[in-house]
């Protein structure tokens, strides 16, 4: 009895173990097809949607609007056209997800960075009513987009993944040391085509292109969104 009971147990913590394995998943560790249903079906037809493609409920089923989802994408993609989510669609299709992903957070945040141009500066402000010092407007600004960053642009330097210049995408955080002495005291959001939004001592939230002044106390970028 106890022997059943031992053995009863080992089962239900192997089940239970399996289904949390496969509820963490990613896309592309399972080979889906028609009649596929589960966790990665899912994550499969909410990418599918948030692409373009309009397969319709989430459910979980791969059913023929999911086949189709999937065909459309693997046209455009110039893939192999089979209905099949394999490895190298699964790699495009998380590919393609997150680029717009972080795209689309991009330009959420640079919206948000715009409505507060003209904004006076003012040391220690973090807020449009009391003006905005450098890392302050660039705190709030992600703040408003759900991202928590710290307080102080030295800190800021330390979050998220190291960019390198020739890398930089919009929605990037991008750092100076005006004193030339490799320690950060300015950063701002890039915004695209050699641009930055920042706070600015002398003309308060504006946003500037990236020449020979501002190239020459450049310091580091890094990506959070």
């Amino acid at each position: 009895m106890q022997k059943k009971l031992t053995s009863l147990i080992l089962l239900v913590i192997i089940l239970v173990f399996g289904l949390a394995q496969s509820a963490q998943a990613s896309l592309g560790d399972t080979l889906l097809k028609f009649g596929s249903t589960g966790p990665d079906v899912v994550q499969l037809q909410i990418e599918l949607n948030y692409l373009g493609y309009n397969i319709g409920t989430t459910d979980g089923i791969f059913g023929s609007k999911t086949k189709n989802g999937v065909v459309a994408f693997q046209t455009a993609q110039s893939l192999s056209v089979d209905g099949i989510v394999g490895p190298l669609t699964a790699k495009s299709l998380n590919a393609a997800y997150t680029e717009k992903l972080h795209a689309d957070k991009a330009a959420a945040l640079i919206n948000t960075a715009e409505k507060y141009l003209g904004v006076p500066y003012q040391w220690g402000g973090e807020s449009p009513s009391t003006g905005f010092d450098c890392s302050g407007f660039v705190q709030y600004v992600f703040a408003q987009n759900g991202i928590t960053l710290p307080r102080v642009s030295r800190d800021q330097y330390t979050v998220g993944t190291p960019v390198n210049f020739s890398d930089l995408q919009p929605g990037d955080l991008i750092f100076f040391s005006i004193g030339k002495n490799e320690i950060v005291d300015h950063d701002g959001i890039y915004i695209g085509n050699d641009q930055f939004i920042n706070a600015s001592s002398s003309k308060g939230v504006t946003i500037y292109s990236i020449g020979p002044y501002w190239q020459s106390v450049y310091l580091g970028a890094r990506r959070v969104s």
